[in-house]
């Protein structure tokens, strides 16, 4: 099997996807405020009665008032599909598909997630979120094709600047391998 497309075109947009490295790009705020409903609607989906999201006594006690489940906290920052008078259709982690544009690599899969926690999120909260690109690896050829891996970072922080959380994102982008 060999590649579709010479190695040497995997050069395109290397230089300018570089400089994206560890630079802050992206900056979202969510479009609404963290809201307890959510966390009732999201708790009940998956059956979760842990008492820490229900019950506001114990919540007080433990935390110093509700906190959201921390499964929630990509919602927080995520763009709704569709919003009245909205042109454009947003997407969330547009460093992931920027690289893609840029590399001319039409196809990609996540490989890996991660998200790390920080300070509560609260009802009240409006939460930010910045992409950092981490890495970008050499060219690399799997059973996916041939192409490279790159690691994002979703930084998260409440509208009183307190980073509340990362979630990471491992991601290939790549170009199918044709039949020998």
């Amino acid at each position: 099997m060999t590649p579709m497309c010479p190695e040497e075109d995997f050069t395109i947009g290397l230089l300018e996807a570089q400089s994206w490295l560890d630079r802050s790009r992206h900056t979202v705020v969510g479009e609404f405020d963290v809201e307890r409903g959510y966390f009732w609607t999201a708790c009940a989906a998956v059956q979760n009665g842990n008492p820490l999201y229900w019950d506001q006594r114990l919540s007080e006690e433990l935390t110093g008032g509700p906190t959201a489940p921390l499964t929630l906290l990509s919602a927080w920052f995520r763009p709704h599909y569709w919003m009245p008078g909205r042109d454009v259709i947003p997407l969330p982690w547009q460093t992931h598909f920027e690289l893609k544009a840029t590399r001319a690599l039409p196809e990609a899969v996540a490989t890996d997630s991660e998200v790390v926690f920080g300070a509560p999120v609260r009802p009240g909260d409006r939460i930010q979120c910045s992409e950092m690109l981490r890495s970008l690896s050499e060219v690399k050829t799997t059973k996916l094709g041939v192409g490279r891996f790159w690691v994002i970072d979703a930084v998260c922080r409440n509208q009183d600047d307190v980073w509340v959380g990362t979630e990471t994102m491992t991601g290939f982008g790549y170009r199918k391998i044709a039949a020998a």
